[in-house]
């Protein structure tokens, strides 16, 4: 068990981004009381681990930045709560594949100097599962990237996790891509081909397997960086999806944010950013290449999850499943015995989901 507990964390994941980037973030936006303590303490510890940046800057120019990608990512989309992690774990246990890890995530620009003796003392420190679903937690295992790439740049979703107020406006910049610059945009691309370069390296991979739920948003972008990428799409029941949102966010929230939120303000986020991201997912699917995106539920993956992830291949001719056979089937055989949070729909979620998200469970099927 890791020494500090997920919601009692004295700073929070920002201590692993670059000064710069952290100047960024916080610069003129207010902190509120009870968090200043922990802003103190995480501005601290940041301002003194940016002091190892220009060695890591020096080893990435010489090792990676002239080196091209051999093959377009997979990207693995879909809401929050989706499903998203499973179907992650499961891919990556194809050794082609590279991806972003749970250390990189918070300390993506101490991947090429130091990572040794950071790893070791996060390995030390973290918890050993996450508090909101009992997935497990270890520094090396595949984790999403955003958490990474908002410590190497102001322009992501994930700094509402730090600045709930500005949830909304976020959204619509870093989330959907609507209001954001061509600078910016630019700077998004840039760091992101920079976070999957240094991930690929650490993983030895061959092929960036990417699993983020803000990126059901950015199609357009993604596609014009990577014409071939690979999508798999997931969807799951909307009732359950919104009952294990609210959960997730709500605890994960309270350890990061710098500002006050309420629960009745974090639910109406859930519910507003989620018809923001379906429609725009539904509006930029065409752009992706034929025989390039595949759409599942997760409950059939779930349901089946070997001869679903066999399918998956399949149909978007991905290369690497007889070699990973083996490691799959392990992997699944450990998961049998998991216990998943259950969710009970009382009248409220029914009432709130019906009337907030039935575009989605009239698409896709889905009722009590």
């Amino acid at each position: 068990m890791g020494l500090l507990e997920f919601n009692k964390l004295p700073i929070n994941t920002l201590v692993g981004a670059d000064w710069q980037t952290f100047h960024a973030i916080t610069d003129g936006k207010v902190i509120d009381k009870d968090f200043r303590n922990k802003f103190q303490l995480t501005k601290a510890v940041c301002r003194l681990l940016s002091l190892l940046q220009p060695l890591e800057n020096r080893k990435y120019r010489k090792l990676l930045e002239d080196q091209s990608l051999e093959i377009d990512p997979v990207f693995i989309l879909g809401h929050w709560r989706s499903g998203t992690t499973f179907v992650h774990n499961v891919f990556s246990c194809d050794k082609h594949f590279g991806y972003n890890t749970t250390y990189q995530t918070v300390f993506p620009n101490l991947m090429l100097f130091g990572q040794p003796f950071f790893k070791r003392n996060m390995a030390w420190l973290m918890p050993d599962k996450r508090p909101t679903d009992n997935m497990e937690l270890k520094v090396d295992l595949p984790q999403e990237e955003e958490f990474a790439l908002a410590n190497m740049m102001p322009y992501t979703y994930y700094n509402f996790w730090f600045l709930p107020k500005y949830t909304m406006e976020y959204c619509d910049k870093y989330l959907l891509f609507n209001d954001i610059t061509e600078e910016e945009r630019k700077v998004f691309k840039d760091t992101f081909l920079k976070l999957i370069k240094i991930s690929l390296w650490n993983t030895h991979g061959t092929q960036f397997l990417s699993k983020n739920p803000p990126h059901t948003g950015r199609i357009k972008t993604l596609l014009e960086m990577f014409p071939n990428a690979k999508f798999i799409y997931l969807m799951r029941n909307p009732y359950t999806v919104f009952e294990s949102t609210r959960s997730f966010f709500t605890n994960t929230i309270q350890p990061l944010r710098l500002q006050d939120i309420t629960h009745e303000q974090i639910e109406e986020n859930v519910i507003k950013v989620y018809t923001k991201l379906f429609h725009k997912y539904e509006e930029e699917k065409h752009l992706i290449p034929q025989g390039n995106l595949i759409e599942v539920k997760f409950e059939d993956f779930e349901a089946n999850a070997f001869e679903m992830t066999k399918h998956i291949y399949k149909v978007l001719s991905l290369p690497g499943f007889p070699e990973a056979r083996a490691d799959i089937e392990k992997y699944l055989d450990k998961k049998k015995g998991y216990k998943k949070n259950k969710y009970k729909y009382d009248e409220r979620t029914v009432r709130v989901v019906e009337e907030n998200w039935d575009f989605a469970l009239k698409q896709w099927g889905y009722s009590l």
